[in-house]
């Protein structure tokens, strides 16, 4: 399966899932909401009958409800229409908010009965429960029509129960003289309650039965019961259509399918070009390379990859200029031997000694530049044998002063050590030696009569720095970079006889780097150069 085709599902998969979560999510929260509706709707419905228990058993009538009706429709937003037992319309809120009466719910009506619900104490024998109500309802008879002349009167009246339930008025904002206040006459109707109460003794449920003689003998003075409406006909509750879902997930497959096309195209482009570009290297074309633009990892991969197509090409360089630089050492000499040998050979020259010295070390020159050559390729292959030691690198600089020691006076150049203390480094003895002779020779043939060529090693915390000073002319700013390279000479005059086969200095920079250390060079025109080899030290006892 091709890579778009696998981003487009994957897309789609996530899509899906996102949708299929987010509707979830959706359907739960909005059925969270509805039960949370629901509760505050009952809870609304149980605070609207409270208040207006509360006004008719503090009020002892409904006149006067209107303004608690829209009160409560202010605060709950419900529809109230209240009426009632026998539909005798009291208060309506649409006609209190001046609004066109709506059709009521057709859900049942709410009862509220405002007559007092006795509060007999337990354990009262029969004939004391029947006593207390015949007092209640004589007291409720009196306080109710007491409340009720109060309020049609216009007078703030606040009551609170009893330790059995009856009204019993806490204040009133000012006195009516028409009404009369409840006072302790005894009730001319009080033997027939007595009669009717005195009936439920019999009951098993002698409570209940109290109650309701409570109820029939003050009816009369009781405000009716109301039927409380709420509500608008028709109002349909909070629901979860599939429509919206189903549109946005479409919408989201296809945004999802549209950004899976944009986004194949953006990763496939740089990923053909890659392809291509590879394939060409693979074929031979070293300057293919890809454009790059952006920051992003695939702008990253493009330079990779451009990076390894420049190493890959400079590799090439190096081994096509490395190959001309070995054909161009050995020619000379090379013709120089066979010119020689066949003019031995025809009997052009005689065989003097001093021809056969200057033939056999033009030999050895070549033997010494394959000799350098194949340890150059054996250190960087890293195959180059290493016999590690403990090393004083004072004795390494002092056998490299003695062995040294006739070509420096022959030149006339003076050879100085300078170790004020033993070094000790883990190495290889005889590959430093080679380093360090390598370095002693150039600076030996770099420097004019009378100067000077310094061998110094000191320590420096955890390292052995070994320096080899000489006051030479100098090397230009400009070689410093190349000096290290194969083949490469400062003094394109100096020829084999004088500077050496060329891969010295790379022979020792890859030992060095080869014991975990660094070899730098400083050097200025006119005064003399300075190779710095930096080592790790060893304990002095560990050998």
């Amino acid at each position: 399966m091709s890579f778009r085709l696998r981003v487009l599902g994957l897309l789609m998969l996530v899509a899906m899932a996102a949708t299929a979560a987010t509707a979830w999510l959706t359907l739960r929260q909005i059925t969270s909401q509805v039960r949370e509706s629901d509760r505050a709707g009952r809870q609304e419905v149980s605070r609207i009958t409270e208040e207006l228990h509360a006004y008719g058993f503090e009020h002892g009538t409904w006149d006067g409800v209107a303004p608690t009706v829209g009160e409560l429709e202010r605060d709950t937003g419900q529809r109230i229409r209240v009426t009632t037992e026998s539909d005798v319309l009291l208060a309506d809120s649409d006609a209190l908010a001046g609004r066109e009466p709506r059709a009521v719910s057709s859900r049942p009506p709410v009862l509220v009965d405002p007559r007092p619900a006795l509060r007999l104490p337990k354990g009262k024998v029969p004939l004391a429960s029947v006593k207390l109500t015949v007092a209640a309802i004589g007291e409720y008879r009196a306080v109710a029509t007491y409340q009720a002349c109060l309020t049609r009167a216009g007078v703030k009246v606040t009551a609170r129960s009893n330790s059995i339930g009856i009204p019993r008025i806490i204040s009133t904002d000012r006195r009516s003289p028409q009404c009369k206040e409840p006072t302790a006459d005894v009730d001319p109707r009080a033997a027939q309650d007595h009669d009717a109460a005195s009936r439920c003794v019999s009951e098993q449920r002698i409570a209940a039965c109290l109650q309701r003689v409570f109820d029939e003998r003050t009816v009369s003075v009781a405000p009716s019961r109301l039927q409380v409406r709420l509500g608008v006909r028709d109002e349909s509750p909070p629901t979860l259509t599939a429509a919206p879902t189903v549109v946005v997930a479409v919408g989201v497959g296809l945004a999802v399918i549209l950004g899976g096309l944009l986004l194949s195209r953006a990763v496939l482009r740089p990923i053909r070009a890659l392809t291509l570009a590879a394939r060409g290297l693979g074929e031979g074309d070293l300057e293919r390379r890809v454009p790059v633009s952006g920051r992003d990892e695939i702008a990253e991969l493009g330079r990779a990859f451009n990076r390894m197509a420049d190493s890959v090409q400079a590799g090439e360089e190096r081994q096509r200029r490395l190959t001309g630089d070995i054909a161009h050492e050995l020619r000379t000499p090379l013709a120089n031997l066979r010119g020689y040998l066949e003019a031995l050979q025809d009997g052009f020259v005689e065989p003097t000694p001093e021809l056969l010295d200057s033939l056999h070390e033009e030999a050895m020159l070549q033997q010494r530049i394959v000799d350098d050559l194949q340890d150059l390729a054996l250190a960087e292959a890293g195959a180059l044998t290493y016999h590690h030691a403990v090393v004083d690198l004072r004795d390494v600089l002092e056998t490299c002063r003695t062995a040294h020691r006739t070509q420096a006076e022959t030149a006339g150049v003076v050879l100085e050590l300078e170790a004020p203390q033993q070094v000790f480094v883990d190495a290889d003895t005889d590959r430093l030696r080679q380093v360090v002779g390598n370095l002693v020779g150039n600076a030996l043939r770099a420097t004019a009569p009378g100067g000077t060529v310094t061998l110094a090693v000191v320590r420096h915390g955890d390292s052995a720095v070994l320096q080899v000073r000489d006051t030479g002319k100098g090397i230009p700013a400009e070689h410093l970079p190349h000096l290290f390279d194969r083949f490469w000479r400062a003094d394109a005059a100096r020829g084999r006889a004088t500077g050496g086969s060329g891969l010295g200095l790379s022979i020792a920079r890859q030992i060095v780097t080869d014991h975990r250390g660094t070899i730098d060079v400083e050097s200025t025109v006119g005064v003399g150069t300075t190779f710095t080899v930096v080592l790790s030290t060893a304990p002095a006892d560990a050998h």
